[in-house]
Parts: C-alpha cells; sequence; structure tokens
C-alpha cells in the first residue's frame, strides 16, 4: 500500500469478520460485538455472496487467524506480559474489547490507515479506551523501534505482537528487521504472523488460485512481494533468535476452530499460507 493510501484489503477482511458475526452459528470462532459497528452503515451482510465457497473459506480464515493471535496474547498475558502491538492494525478491534485491565495496546499503521480507522470510530460512536496509544509510522522516515519508544513502549519489558495480513506486501528485509525488533526483547515475548506459501510448496490447482489472488490484489495497488516454504520459514524464525515456534496449516485449523460446527463452516483441506508464532 503506498503512503497516503488506505488499503481497501483491510476494508475486505473487516467485512469478513462482521459476517462472521451476523451469518455464522454460534459458538463464534471470534466473537467481535465491534465488527459490525465500526464498518457503520456501509456494511451489508449479502448472504447470497457470503455463501460462495471461496468466500466462506476467505471468511474462515480471517477470524480463524484473528482467534489464533488473540488466543496466544492471552497465554502471553497468563505469562506476566502487559503490552500489546498490533502491527499494520488496519480494522483491528481488539482493542476496543480488550478483557485485560492492565494490558496496554498499541496499534501501529501508516497515518492515513489510523485517521481514516479514527474517523470510523468517532463515526460509530466507539470511545478509543485510555491503554490505547495509535502510531502512525511513517516506515520511509523512522523505524519501529524509535515509533514504540516515542510512544512509550518498554522495550525492558516483553510484549506480545500481532502481525496479520502484511507480510506478504513487504520485502524480506523489512521482515527480518521486525523480527529483530521482536526477538531482542525480554523472555515471555513473542508474535503471531501469517504468511504466503511459496508457489512449488502449492498443489497446481492452488497454484493457479494463488496467482488469480495475486491479480486481484496487484489490481488493487497492493501487490505481494513476499513468499516462504515452511522449512525457510522455521530457518528465519530461528536465525532471527527466537526459542519456541509453532506453524499451524489449514488441517490444524480445523481441528482446532472448526470441529463439529453446525453450520458446516471450516477452510478446505490446502490452503495458500500458514499461520506462525514464535517465541522469545
Amino acid at each position: 500500500m503506498k503512503p497516503g493510501r488506505i488499503s481497501m484489503t483491510a476494508r475486505g477482511v473487516a467485512s469478513r469478520r462482521a459476517a462472521h458475526q451476523v451469518l455464522d452459528d454460534s459458538p463464534k470462532v471470534l466473537d467481535d460485538p465491534i465488527a459490525v459497528p465500526i464498518l457503520g452503515p456501509e456494511f451489508f451482510a449479502d448472504p447470497v455472496r457470503h455463501a460462495d465457497p471461496r468466500s466462506r473459506a476467505f471468511r474462515a480464515f480471517m477470524v480463524a487467524r484473528s482467534r489464533y493471535a488473540e488466543d496466544n496474547l492471552a497465554s502471553a498475558v497468563a505469562a506476566g506480559v502487559s503490552q500489546y502491538v498490533v502491527l499494520g492494525a488496519g480494522l483491528d478491534t481488539f482493542a476496543y474489547r480488550n478483557p485485560f485491565p492492565t494490558l496496554r495496546v498499541f496499534e501501529v499503521d501508516v497515518p492515513a490507515m489510523q485517521q481514516w480507522k479514527r474517523g470510523m470510530l468517532q463515526s460509530a460512536t466507539i470511545a478509543e479506551p485510555a491503554n490505547l496509544t495509535f502510531i502512525p509510522l511513517d516506515f520511509e522516515h523512522q523505524t519501529l523501534m524509535s515509533g514504540l519508544t516515542e510512544a512509550g513502549f518498554d522495550a525492558q519489558a516483553p510484549a506480545f505482537f500481532t502481525w496479520l495480513g502484511v507480510i506478504p506486501y513487504l520485502t524480506l528485509p523489512a521482515f527480518r528487521s521486525t523480527l529483530d525488533v521482536v526477538a531482542n526483547l525480554p523472555t515471555h515475548s513473542g508474535i503471531t504472523f501469517d504468511y504466503s506459501l511459496s508457489h512449488d510448496e502449492l498443489s497446481p490447482r492452488l497454484q493457479s488460485a494463488a496467482k488469480s489472488l495475486a491479480a486481484r490484489v496487484a489490481a488493487a495497488g497492493e501487490p505481494f512481494q513476499l513468499f516462504f516454504r515452511s522449512l525457510q520459514m522455521d530457518n528465519e524464525l530461528t536465525s532471527a533468535g527466537f526459542q519456541r515456534i509453532e506453524q499451524l496449516d489449514t488441517i490444524d485449523l480445523n481441528v482446532r476452530y472448526f470441529a463439529n460446527r453446525s453450520d458446516g463452516l471450516e477452510l478446505p483441506a490446502e490452503g495458500l499460507g500458514k499461520l506462525a508464532t514464535a517465541w522469545v
């Protein structure tokens, strides 16, 4: 995404999370009472469009990755972590339904995105909590750690990070520099993120689907750049200094979050990417 522009993919992701609240049965994979209000009157959950198998699969992944990130955050808080950083926050809603009174939340995004989000929050009369800090970061002129430090982040205390829907748009040096920030924090720090698999790790059918998706996001001005093989990601995280690593594919996510659902919501057996968590 170019500086000064808002992300259409961020709006799309938010609409999928909202559709889950309206169209899918309970229990929700991600119970998010803010997902619909933040979008305001322009949100409309079209049952026909969202019933398309590809739409259902995409929706399932959007809610599963947020749920997985927040489950890992809860584990970090239980271990004493009191700082949470949402990288590329987009329209993420955790800060406005945060169940942890002592947890400080830092939302990091480009200035245009944060200005847009805060306008949407104001329009929806959703209050900005006192324990939330917005960090409008221009990565062309400021590093992540300098932006965090200026905003009151304590680099001597552990923190948990989420980084969802961002990595495919990055360069490899940008990816590694962010990993280094987290890996150099104290014990109990960690990060959850998703990433796209290299085409040579996909079946021919999924390679075709990946090319179609890449063409759509490129047409929206947000082209994919970065892909990994699963073993390559393990090596990246180990080289950065992380001590414990977990990677989940769609089969793992179905077992964890979609078993025995009455509405049949689930992920396809093969996916275009994986979720990963790394702990210091």
